[in-house]
């Protein structure tokens, strides 16, 4: 169903799950492979601290991949952990990077991601190696990386940040993701919210 609010004139992006196509399975899967550990201990392995405290970049990649190795259990060289940690991340479809340079004529646009530095770098990769655009920057006013603002959604104090950096108004601002924790913690600082249950859902929402 078409989004319509006139009083809308910002919207903030998330990024996996909602331009780009994200299968954290796969990265549970991966670990699994390189650890020889079974998905649930692998799973409770990445809802340890470090796995958060890395995406609001308290802790730097080398540091990550220490944790990694001693929650898993693995002597796993850089490049195989990377690799592993990155399994989940997919492409961006051209067609959804065409939706954003048409509402940047319409209105002000933003990417608010939870994200480390491992995963900009691949991802960054993949958008330069599919699209021949050096990074995410081209398509939005500006971008914001929980590990570079040292925050992280769904606490209210990130969107708060967003709103005051960019000189926006949260009832005249739209964010959309996936997570429904998100969309909860934004709504709690003011913003209008959308939870995107599949990503070509923002194509039935901006057609």
């Amino acid at each position: 169903m078409p989004f319509s609010n006139p009083a809308i004139k910002n919207v903030i992006f998330d990024l996996g799950g909602v331009l780009l196509n994200l299968s954290v399975p796969a990265t549970l899967q991966a670990f699994a492979g390189i650890s020889g550990k079974p998905l649930e201990e692998v799973k409770a392995a990445v809802s340890r601290p470090e796995f958060l405290d890395y995406e609001k970049g308290l802790i730097s990649d080398a540091e990550f991949r220490t944790a990694v190795r001693d929650h898993l259990q693995t002597d796993a060289s850089d490049d195989v952990i990377d690799s592993a940690w990155n399994a989940m991340l997919g492409d961006i479809p051209r067609a959804r990077l065409a939706l954003l340079e048409q509402l940047k004529t319409d209105y002000r646009t933003f990417l608010l991601s939870n994200t480390n530095g491992i995963h900009v770098q691949a991802f960054t990769a993949r958008l330069h190696q599919d699209h021949k655009v050096s990074s995410l920057d081209h398509y939005f006013e500006k971008v914001y990386y929980s590990h570079v603002m040292k925050l992280r959604k769904p606490d209210v104090v990130i969107y708060e940040a967003v709103l005051s950096d960019s000189g926006l108004h949260a009832e005249e601002s739209l964010f959309l993701d996936d997570n429904l924790h998100n969309i909860e913690g934004a709504r709690e600082a003011g913003l209008n919210a959308i939870h995107i249950t599949h990503p070509d859902m923002i194509f039935d929402l901006f057609s």
